[in-house]
């Protein structure tokens, strides 16, 4: 009995996990490419960052309370804790005119 409770709770852990969506963005031109994106509610979400431009840009997201810097023809991935329902801003920090965007969790 414990040690089918035990395997039931491991492969419980093991989808809890996996249960992660992946969502890719690209920087073109100190632009991010989608400049929106929509991302599930209350659900950790890897983000991958690619990096098109040679010179490199700094993600960041205050409101996400992240950044990092991708270097120029590179790619780099931030992971975006679970978040409530709303609006959440971000921004390249090198090229604040242009790189701009918004991530909607659903």
């Amino acid at each position: 009995m414990i040690k089918t409770l035990f395997a039931v709770l491991l492969i419980s852990i093991a989808s809890a996990v996996q249960a992660q969506d992946e969502i890719s963005i690209t920087i073109k031109d100190h632009r991010f490419a989608p400049a929106e994106i929509t991302i599930p509610a209350n659900q950790r979400v890897k983000l991958t960052v690619r990096n098109e431009d040679a010179t490199p840009e700094e993600m960041e997201s205050v409101d996400l309370n992240f950044e990092k810097i991708i270097p120029g023809s590179e790619e780099g991935v931030i992971y975006i804790r679970p978040q409530n329902p709303g609006a959440y801003h971000f921004f390249g920090d090198f090229h604040q005119d242009t790189a701009q965007g918004v991530i909607n969790a659903r």
